[in-house]
């Protein structure tokens, strides 16, 4: 599901992209940005804060403290020049709107991923009824135990999605040549969204992959620089600092209780390209 709709979403973004420039290619390049709008196609790297994950269901009821989890970025090949596979990586599209000059309100998709660490050591603190699990059994009061990816795995690496709403506020900083051929831009943003979790959990012997739920929602901050050429085509890098509060992240997909919750921080980089279009003229 998420394969098709991204791939379609793809499609038609390529497709506004050769009819609006079919629109704009004749108009003037000295353009102001109000009533314009710009399409972006990007990858990013993250961090994540550590975290208290609980989980609920069938048997048990317990949380794990202070867990560390990492991205998973894919490595640098031919994938990322594949458009059956160009999903795999982490990546941000987005879509913004310049109400008024150096002013936008966007619209996008960031997909990261999150993995529980292994080995690593944690706090349990919960139940866990005894026969479910080959490692726990009984009551815990924050006793340390270990985490082995055999016992114990969860992880959102098809994707954490965060889609989110973003005020972005764009300052000049430094402009060059006949018509501003060259312009270099910083970006201010602040954001909003819902988190959709592709999850995989694996305990008490049952590894379920893919159960898809609308975990919660993000909050965040996106600086950025944007080196713009002949005042459409642009090269942007972006930094990130959010919170995430996932409230229930679905585990099993045929299970009503079956559900983990947590809060983090993260930090993130990205690198986009993409393009502007401008129909207003000074």
């Amino acid at each position: 599901m998420k394969e098709a709709f991204i791939k379609s979403f793809i499609y038609i973004f390529l497709g506004v992209i050769l009819t609006l420039d079919s629109l704009t290619i004749a108009q003037n390049t000295n353009q102001t940005d109000k009533g314009g709008f710009y399409l972006y196609w990007g990858y990013n790297r993250s961090a994540y804060t550590n975290s208290d994950l609980s989980f609920s269901g069938r048997g048990y009821d317990f949380t794990l403290k202070n867990m560390t989890a990492s991205d998973n970025p894919e490595k640098l090949s031919s994938t990322y020049l594949n458009i059956q596979k160009i999903t795999i990586p982490q990546f941000n599209v987005r879509m913004g709107y310049f109400f008024k000059d150096n002013w936008a309100l966007t619209v996008g998709y960031d997909h990261m991923k999150y993995l529980m660490d292994h080995p690593q050591e944690v706090i349990i603190d919960g139940y866990v009824e005894p026969g479910l699990s080959n490692l726990w059994s009984g009551q815990y009061e924050n006793q340390l135990t270990p985490l082995t990816y055999d016992h114990i795995h969860y992880e959102n690496s098809d994707g954490l999605n965060y889609i989110r709403f973003e005020l972005a506020r764009y300052f000049d900083l430094l402009s060059l040549g006949q018509n501003d051929w060259f312009r270099v831009r910083g970006q201010a943003a602040v954001s909003s969204g819902i988190i959709l979790s592709f999850n995989d959990f694996n305990f008490g012997n049952v590894f379920t992959r893919r159960t898809i739920s609308v975990s919660g929602y993000g909050i965040s901050l996106h600086p950025g620089l944007r080196f713009e050429f002949f005042n459409h085509v642009f090269l942007q890098t972006n930094g990130a600092a959010g919170f995430m509060h996932q409230v229930k992240v679905r585990n099993r997909p045929d299970v009503q209780i079956a559900i983990a919750k947590q809060k983090f921080g993260y930090l993130a980089s990205e690198i986009v390209l993409g393009y502007t279009w401008r129909f207003g003229k000074d």
